[in-house]
């Protein structure tokens, strides 16, 4: 999933969003530290109980782990004013299904799966937006 993420980190720019989704442990956390690495960034972990984290590098990565919202109101996503560094960063959210539409209609959308071994990923995008229109992994 570093490696995977490392490709991506090197095709981002600020004003990039990426969503994640996938089970718990299917890897979100360590395709971000990925990208992270791309941009020249270390010391990623999963923001669970902070929400979000800014990191700095090549480029700005905000780093969201929206999985203590779902279910709260949408305001409280809101209040993340993630809206406000869209287009000065890349912003990547886990668990951010019901959320991201509210900061763009341009996202690259990455499932992970479990595979049939106990490492095996198996990874599908979904372009939204101009930006993604014929986007390969």
């Amino acid at each position: 999933m570093k490696d995977l993420g490392r490709h991506l980190g090197e095709n981002l720019h600020a004003g990039d969003l990426v969503l994640l989704t996938g089970d718990l442990g299917a890897g979100k956390t360590a395709l971000t530290q990925g990208i992270g690495a791309a941009l020249g960034i270390s010391g990623i972990t999963s923001p669970t109980f902070v929400i979000s984290r800014i990191h700095h590098g090549k480029e700005t990565l905000i780093h969201v782990d929206a999985y203590r919202l779902i279910g709260e109101p949408l305001a409280i996503f809101d209040d993340l004013d993630l809206d406000s560094h869209l287009q000065s960063s890349i912003i990547v959210i886990e668990w951010g299904e019901g959320f991201v539409d509210r900061l763009a209609d341009s996202y690259l959308e990455l499932t992970i799966a479990f595979g049939t071994g106990e490492n095996d990923r198996v990874v599908t995008s979904k372009g939204h937006g101009a930006r993604w229109r014929g986007f390969d992994l």
